[in-house]
């Protein structure tokens, strides 16, 4: 087994992904698990491997699930050779370094592997950032006449109760995020203070009567419940077409306090279908499969190595915020995260004491 794991972790060459094609198809199937097609444009992603490997049987777990379901599902798995032992998995940025420490991941560096930031992924290859999106103001321009450009800007008298959030930040991890973002943009320099600088932030949003405190949606947006609504923006720019100009809606990424959340892959260390699950990874990691992310909306890991190598189409830029939005994003380390999530989620009632829900 150790010998095999090793040997998992180099890095595929021409000859042999021609291999690794052979084995996956030999497989015939790979199972994935918590992949919505609407999420991040998982739906022509997963299309796009159908197409390539007709051999290879896509069986999709709930869609719905979390990223703990999804730890959760390789621990039920783990003796399970049979459909429901998902091979690979896509979770948040924390749940990458716990599932490697529970040894319930086979590390593999995909071949575009030197691609990957260094700071987005394990050096040994167990787990990989795939894509992230920064928080975003999805705004309603037919009830906001003057867009707010960054936080401070939403203390503005002219935002009488139309700022919301897209989560309970008592729960929450977009909410969480959006509160420690907030104290970014209030000068915080580390974890706790950003804490402290954010819910202060919201106290005063909510003491000004701005602070609209229901879990916004972009329908709730439309209907003008909460015409400012705080979320990732590949929610928000998905938001925005759905809705197709009813109401027009304009995105903007703030000018300070720039948070990315970042989601990671990884293979599981009990899959049924290893060789599938790899080449599924290559199939991610490919220019293909990143702009498939970008397509719908996700800034894939890959964003400025394609940028750089001119590889993204003018198209798609278009329907993205400034790419200049982005260069001042922060991406929170897990330590970082949870020393955010656990202040916030415990001095939201006292210090804000407003019941989003």
């Amino acid at each position: 087994m150790a010998a095999t794991m090793m040997a998992s972790t180099a890095i595929a060459s021409a000859q042999n992904m021609d291999e690794l094609v052979a084995a996956a198809k030999k497989e015939g199937m790979l199972t994935t698990i918590a992949l919505p097609h609407d999420w991040c444009g998982y739906g022509a992603v997963i299309d796009s491997f159908k197409k390539k490997y007709p051999e290879i049987t896509v069986n999709e777990l709930n869609p719905d699930a979390g990223s703990g379901d999804e730890i959760e599902a390789i621990k039920a798995n783990k003796d399970n050779k049979g459909p429901q032992a998902p091979d690979v998995i896509d979770v948040g940025l924390s749940f990458g370094p716990s599932a490697k420490a529970e040894n319930l991941l086979m590390p593999y560096k995909v071949s575009t592997w030197d691609s990957i930031p260094d700071d987005a992924k394990d050096p040994e290859g167990y787990w990989y950032g795939d894509y992230y999106g920064v928080l975003s103001m999805m705004v309603n321009t037919d009830l906001v006449e003057n867009v707010p450009q960054d936080w401070a800007d939403l203390l503005k008298p002219e935002y009488a109760n139309s700022v919301a959030l897209a989560g309970d930040p008592r729960a929450s991890n977009q909410a969480i995020q959006a509160v420690y973002a907030a104290g970014l943009a209030a000068g915080a320099t580390d974890p706790k203070e950003a804490a402290e600088k954010g819910l202060d932030f919201f106290k005063q949003l909510n003491a000004a009567g701005n602070f609209v405190p229901v879990i916004a949606k972009p329908a709730t947006l439309a209907q003008g419940q909460t015409p400012i609504l705080i979320n990732w923006d590949y929610n928000a720019l998905s938001g925005r077409d759905t809705l197709n100009g009813n109401p027009p809606v304009e995105v903007v990424v703030p000018k300070s306090g720039v948070v990315a959340g970042v989601y990671v892959q990884a293979i599981s260390a009990y899959a049924p279908h290893p060789n599938a699950a790899k080449l599924w990874m290559e199939h991610l990691y490919s220019d293909e499969g990143q702009l498939g992310w970008l397509d719908g909306y996700c800034h894939p890991v890959r964003f400025n190595d394609l940028a750089a190598k001119g590889k993204i189409p003018q198209e798609m830029l278009d329907k993205l915020p400034p790419a200049a939005a982005y260069e001042q994003a922060k991406f929170p380390s897990v330590e970082e995260q949870n020393a955010a999530k656990e202040a916030i989620t415990k001095s939201w009632d006292s210090v804000v004491g407003a019941n989003v829900q």
